[in-house]
């Protein structure tokens, strides 16, 4: 599919792009950052270190850097107006709570880490159901009908 076809014709270069979408994309972004340098320390750890289960780290760092091309592929997509990325974006959100969770329940650093992500996860999601941003992404929702013509 070309990018002229994936483009929202209602939202031309010209009009600026809502701060709440750089946003977004950004938050988004970071998320995917994260989750692929996790994933590559995990990998490099299990390769080159000493880890109780080899195979189990090496598979933990693959799936982490393949899980980060989601919130990747999502920001790109914010960045650049297509409105198939809300959703990517928005389950990657969603997926990132019960993960903040389950880090706020242990007893270690992990504690901080899980207030940092229930932040971003819940701060992207309000950017994300924005008004502004779903206009810019050329999102009309079930009470916005277009003039037939």
């Amino acid at each position: 599919m070309s990018s002229e076809q994936n483009r929202n014709p209602e939202n031309s270069d010209a009009e600026p792009r809502p701060g709440r979408l750089t946003a977004a994309a950004a938050l988004a972004a970071l998320e995917g950052l994260a989750l692929a340098v996790g994933g590559g320390a995990m990998l490099v750890l299990g390769l080159a270190g000493d880890p109780d289960d080899r195979q189990q780290a090496v598979t933990g760092g693959v799936t982490l850097i393949v899980l980060a091309l989601l919130p990747l592929l999502a920001a790109r997509g914010l960045f650049l107006r297509r409105s198939w990325s809300r959703g990517p974006a928005v389950i990657t959100q969603i997926m990132a709570l019960p993960v903040a969770y389950n880090l706020l329940q242990a007893d270690s650093l992990a504690i901080p880490a899980g207030i940092v992500l229930a932040v971003v996860a819940v701060t992207a999601l309000v950017l994300l159901v924005n008004p502004a941003t779903t206009r810019a992404l050329g999102i009309r929702g079930p009470g916005d009908v277009q003039d037939q013509k």
